[in-house]
Parts: C-alpha cells; structure tokens; sequence
C-alpha cells in the first residue's frame, strides 16, 4: 500500500469493484483525500460516482486493491467506531418518515454510549433550522429537508462526509443555500467533503475536482485544470467548454 501523509484521512489504493466477473464498475483507481478538503466527484450518470462512494463507507467492499480511513484498513473499524469518522448520505432519502427534526438529528448520536459535547440544539442551530425543530420531516422543503439530515451528521462527529447527489431535485435557490451550508463548515469545522455530482455549473464552485467515467479517474484537480474542453468531451461525450468574463465563470458549447 502507498504511503500516506499525517494529513490524509481516505486513501484508495488500487481499488477495483465488480459485481461479477465480466464487467469491472470501478477499474484499478487510486486516490488520497486530505484533511478539510472540499472536493467534486463528477462525472456522467452511471461514471461510477456512486460505487465510490459506497466503497468508502463500506456500503460496498472492494473486490480488489485497499481503501484507508485514517491510515487503517477500513474493514478494521467496528461500523459504531467508523460511524464516528465517517457519515455518508445516499442519494435517495427516505423523505416520509414521520420524525421531527429533533427526533432526526437526535439519531445522529447512535455511535455514543456517551454523548458528544456537541448537542442536538446546537447541530439544528448550525444548519439554521432551529425553528423547525419540533415541524416534521415531512413538511420541509427539500433544501430543509437535507439541512436536517446534515444536521443529523454534523452531531454523529464525523470528520468526512460523503454525499451522493444531494442537490438533486432542488431548485437553484436551495442549492446556493446548500453548497453555502457546505463551505462554512468545511471552513469552521474543518470537516472533508466529498461529494457527487454530474452539473458542471456547481462543479465551478469546488477547490478540486475528481473527474470519472467509466469507472477510472480521468483526472483529479483545481477547475481550471480539470474542466478544459478535451477533458470534458471525453467525459461527458459532448463539446463543452468553460469560458469566463468579468460576470464569471460560464459554460458554453455547441
């Protein structure tokens, strides 16, 4: 296995994952994620976002290579131990289930048998939703609804999050708020988020880049190095282009 650095939390090492012999959905990929990175997985749909993900928090084991969370083999962790470190939402949320907010958030602290000094007040709060706490999950928006979800993660006291396609199905006002939710706390908290995603409009907002398609890392980077006209039309199968001016940074294509 590769050396990691004091800083790096998720290594992959040569990792491969297939469900049968005949077709490979991850091929041999090898990556390391630092501490308080803010990072974009993207790629086309069925790129193989999502099977990394699950790789990384164990929904999935790897047929192949080694993945590290924290400089330990992550089939070491008992699942309470990495539920402390590591916290993944899927991309499809059980959204009807009839819990209020606080009863929500309050799950966060399954992995304690003593609690975290952070409290369920306090987690609410940080995600601005403190007066929604007693409201049910169910009458939330979409953007609330996955602000309580977070919530939820920030008081299980994970360091990584893993997010599958969170801004699917909402609006362009709840992904601002959204991907502004993110970025305070990766700067305030200092916690590494990794996150899926296929618009490349939102990728323009990350500091790095991981670029997939079919299975393999094309690259990984700033934006700027990354979504460059041939990258983009190799992932994506399509002519695109990020141009920019003095309103900023904007896609074009032909």
């Amino acid at each position: 296995m590769s050396s990691q650095s004091k800083n790096t939390i998720l290594e992959f090492d040569q990792v491969g994952f297939s469900y049968d012999s005949e077709r490979s959905l991850i091929n041999g990929i090898s990556f390391s994620i630092n501490n308080a990175e803010f990072i974009g997985l993207l790629g086309a749909n069925g790129s193989g976002k999502s099977t990394i993900l699950k790789l990384a928090s164990e929904i999935l084991k790897a047929s192949r290579g080694h993945i590290s969370l924290w400089g330990k083999p992550i089939q070491f962790y008992k699942n309470k131990d990495r539920a402390k470190l590591l916290s993944c939402l899927p991309q499809i949320l059980d959204m009807n289930i009839p819990f209020t907010v606080r009863e929500l958030v309050s799950m966060g602290l399954y992995p304690y048998e003593i609690p975290p000094a952070l409290t369920v007040n306090d987690a609410i709060e940080m995600v601005g939703l403190t007066d929604y706490a007693e409201s049910l999950i169910t009458n939330l928006s979409g953007g609330e609804r996955r602000r309580a979800y977070i919530a939820m993660t920030l008081l299980q006291g994970a360091g990584l999050l893993l997010l599958d396609e969170p801004l699917a199905n909402l609006d362009i006002k709840y992904q601002i708020e959204f991907i502004r939710l993110l970025r305070e706390l990766q700067k305030k908290r200092g916690i590494t988020i990794i996150m899926a995603l296929h618009d490349i409009n939102i990728a323009l907002q990350f500091e790095k880049i991981m670029l997939i398609k079919e299975g393999k890392i094309m690259g990984v980077g700033s934006p700027e190095t990354i979504l460059t006209k041939v990258l983009l039309r190799e992932a994506f199968d399509i002519d695109i282009e990020i141009r920019s001016d003095v309103g900023g940074a904007y896609i074009c294509w032909r």
